[in-house]
């Protein structure tokens, strides 16, 4: 263990084997770290968080600090952040409010710098939030969706797995999973077939999730038709069934077509 003796460290806090502290970080009460993680200078972890084991808190981000939110009235809430998971400078993650009564960041994910993420979000694992992206409110990003620079996320909305949205998204529908987003406004530009490969995705899945896609997103019918289509046509498979239950739960609907 190496804690600095500039940096200012609760008694109260529950610090893991094998961690580093840095000048200037400050870890304040009920605060737990696991082990081999690393709280760089000027980080401040807040009350009633959890840092995951061999995650890495850069410079000036701040952890776990009351939410915005202008009913939040002092619950003791939660704020959990995963293992292997990197928070950059200045990024900021707010703790939960009554409405769930956490904020949590999955394993392996990266929150780049000046990145915030507020109350309520459960953000999945090996997320990627890029530079100066905003989770507003009771926002939930599945695993493996990457959010790019200066993008804006409204509240309640939902990112679907392995999503791809560009750079300076506004979002303010739900956005299926599997599938590259772009333009404003917001719209389906393709299926995210390159990061699914990457992650191993057999090409005859991908083919099947492009099919579906160029259905709901493409093919000039109506929409309830064009669901039909899907649910008739195709067999059923775990692609399938992610597809058609996201949609199933997006009572406000979902990003536009083509």
């Amino acid at each position: 263990m190496s804690i600095s003796s500039l940096a200012k460290v609760s008694p109260k806090a529950n610090i893991g084997k094998n961690v580093t502290i840095d000048d200037f970080a400050t870890i304040h009460n009920d605060v737990t770290i696991g082990d081999n993680a690393h709280i760089h200078s000027s980080a401040i972890i807040y009350p009633d968080t959890t840092i995951g084991h061999d995650s890495k808190i850069y410079p000036g981000a701040l952890i776990g600090i009351e939410s915005q939110d202008l009913k939040y009235n002092g619950e003791k809430a939660q704020t959990k952040i995963g293992n292997y998971t990197v928070i950059r400078e200045y990024a900021t993650i707010h703790k939960g409010t009554a409405a769930s009564m956490i904020t949590s960041v999955g394993d392996n994910c990266l929150i780049m710098g000046y990145a915030h993420v507020a109350h309520d979000c459960v953000v999945g694992n090996h997320v990627i939030l890029a530079n100066y992206t905003g989770l507003a409110g009771h926002v939930t990003v599945q695993d493996y969706a990457i959010i790019e620079g200066h993008s804006g996320v409204q509240q309640f909305v939902t990112i679907g797995a392995h999503t791809f949205l560009a750079a300076y998204s506004k979002v303010r529908q739900n956005v299926p999973p599997f599938i590259k987003v772009a333009q404003d406004p917001l719209q389906y530009i393709g299926v995210n077939s390159v990061g699914l490969a990457r992650r191993g995705v057999d090409a005859a899945v991908i083919k099947t999730i492009e099919d579906i896609y160029r259905i709901l997103f493409v093919l000039k019918m109506p929409y309830q038709e064009r669901i039909q289509n899907i649910t008739n046509n195709f067999p059923d498979s775990e692609a399938k069934g992610a597809i058609l239950k996201f949609i199933e739960m997006s009572i406000n609907g979902i990003v536009k077509g083509i």
